[in-house]
C-alpha cells in the first residue's frame, strides 16, 4: 500500500498509551523497543548506530533533520560519515522535523535517507511527555503505525532476538596495514573505533561476533559495542576467556565490556531505560576527575561476582552503575560508555593511546 508522504501516524506503546504525529520518511509500519536519547546533535552516527538495532529512537531534543544527512562514503572499507553502512533503527520519534536542511556537508534530507533504508519517522510527537513515561516505566515495546493501518501485527522484543549476529561482519576482514595487528571482534561494530585504531598505527583483522580467534596471531584484541542482550553471545564469552588466560592485551567497550565481565566471572542486568546520550557524566573511584561520555546501552555490569584481581574503572555519576573494569595486574580493561564518540564529547579518546601502549608493552 502506498501512503502520502504526509500520512498521519501514531506511536502505541504496550501499556496503553499513544503519541499521534505525521509520518516522514519511509511511510511504514514498525515494532520494537522504544528507548529515548538526551543527544543534542550527531542524529546520522546515532541512526547508523548498530547498538540502536531493533529499537524505535526517541530523540529528546526538538529540532531534528535542521542539517540534513552527509555522503555516504567509504575510506579504506569504513564509513567516513556514519557508523554504519545503513540506518539501524527500526523507527524514529521526534518533535519537529525540518524538512528543509542547510549544511555544506549534506548530501540529502533525513527523510530521504531514512525513506531509502526502509525506516519510518514521526514527527510532532510531545517527545518531552514520551520520555517521562519512559523514565517512569522504563522502555516500552512500541509500534509505528500509519494512518488507516490495521494490521497492527505483534510486539517485537529486540532483547529476545541474536541482534548481534544480525549486524556483525559475516567474513574476516583486514583494515590498514599499521605495525600494530589488532584483532576487532565485531559485534555490531560503531565505524569510529575502527578509525580510531586504524589514525593510531594499527592492522585491524575484524571477524565475527563468533569466530574463534584465540589462535590467530595478534598484538592484542578489542572487543566492540553491539545490541541487545550480552548474555546471548556464549561464543564470544568463551573465546574471551581463553584470551584472558593467555594474558594478551584487551580492550573492551560497551557491549565488549559486558561480554569481558562475563568471562571474568561479573554478571549483567537490564537497566530500566538505559544510558544513551552525549552527556553521560563518568567518575574514576578514588579520583576527583570527572568525563563527559556518550553512550548507548540498555545493559550493565553487575561487579559483585569478579575476585579482588579486577577494580572498578569508572562509574556513572548519576546512577552509581559500573562504567567499566580493569585487571590489577594484567593488560586487560574495558569501558562502558564510547571513548570513540562520533557526534559527542571526545574527553575519553586517550583510552585508545592506552590500549596501544598495552600493546606494545604487553604490559
Amino acid at each position: 500500500m502506498q501512503w502520502a508522504a504526509a500520512a498521519a501516524g501514531r506511536l502505541i506503546l504496550e501499556d496503553g498509551s499513544e503519541h499521534t504525529g505525521r509520518l516522514f520518511g519511509a511511510v511504514r509500519p514498525a515494532a520494537g523497543e522504544v528507548v529515548f536519547n538526551t543527544a543534542m546533535t550527531g542524529y546520522p552516527e546515532s541512526l547508523s548506530d548498530p547498538s540502536y538495532t531493533g529499537q524505535i529512537l526517541v530523540i529528546t531534543y526538538p529540532l531534528v533533520g535542521n542539517y540534513g544527512v552527509p555522503e555516504p562514503k567509504i575510506e579504506n572499507g569504513v564509513c567516513a560519515n556514519y557508523e554504519s553502512e545503513a540506518v539501524r533503527v527500526a523507527g524514529l520519534v521526534i518533535a519537529d522535523y525540518s524538512g528543509r536542511h542547510s549544511h555544506w556537508a549534506a548530501r540529502a534530507g533525513l527523510g530521504d535517507w531514512l525513506a531509502a533504508h526502509g525506516v519510518p519517522g514521526l514527527s510532532g510527537v510531545d517527545t518531552r511527555a514520551l520520555t517521562q513515561r519512559l523514565r517512569t516505566h522504563g522502555a516500552l515495546l512500541g509500534r509505528i503505525i500509519p494512518e488507516g493501518d490495521a494490521a497492527v501485527g505483534p510486539w517485537r522484543d529486540p532483547n529476545r532476538e541474536d541482534l548481534v549476529a544480525q549486524v556483525s561482519t559475516r567474513s574476516v576482514q583486514t583494515h590498514g596495514d599499521g605495525r600494530r595487528r589488532i584483532v576487532l571482534l565485531d559485534c555490531g561494530v560503531k565505524h569510529n573505533i575502527l578509525r580510531c585504531l586504524l589514525r593510531r598505527d594499527a592492522t585491524v583483522v575484524r571477524v565475527p561476533w563468533d569466530h574463534d580467534f584465540t589462535a590467530m596471531d595478534f598484538d592484542g584484541l578489542v572487543v566492540s559495542n553491539g545490541p541487545g542482550d550480552p548474555a546471548r553471545c556464549a561464543a564470544a564469552v568463551a573465546h574471551l576467556r581463553t584470551v584472558l588466560a593467555a594474558g594478551r592485551p584487551v580492550f573492551g567497550i560497551c557491549l565488549g565490556h559486558q561480554l569481558l565481565a562475563l568471562a571474568a566471572g561479573a554478571r549483567t542486568y537490564k537497566l530500566a531505560f538505559g544510558h544513551r546520550g552525549h552527556n553521560q557524566p563518568v567518575g574514576r573511584p578514588g579520583s576527583p576527575r570527572a568525563f563527559i561520555t556518550s553512550q548507548n546501552h540498555g545493559f550493565a555490569v553487575d561487579p559483585a561476582g569478579l575476585d579482588d584481581r579486577w577494580e572498578p574503572l569508572y562509574v556513572n555519576l548519576n546512577d552509581g552503575t559500573n562504567e567499566g573494569l580493569r585487571h590489577r595486574t594484567r593488560p586487560f580493561f574495558s569501558v562502558q560508555f564510547h571513548p570513540e564518540a562520533s557526534g559527542g564529547p571526545t574527553d575519553t579518546e586517550f583510552l585508545f593511546d592506552d590500549f596501544m601502549d598495552l600493546v606494545r608493552h604487553g604490559r
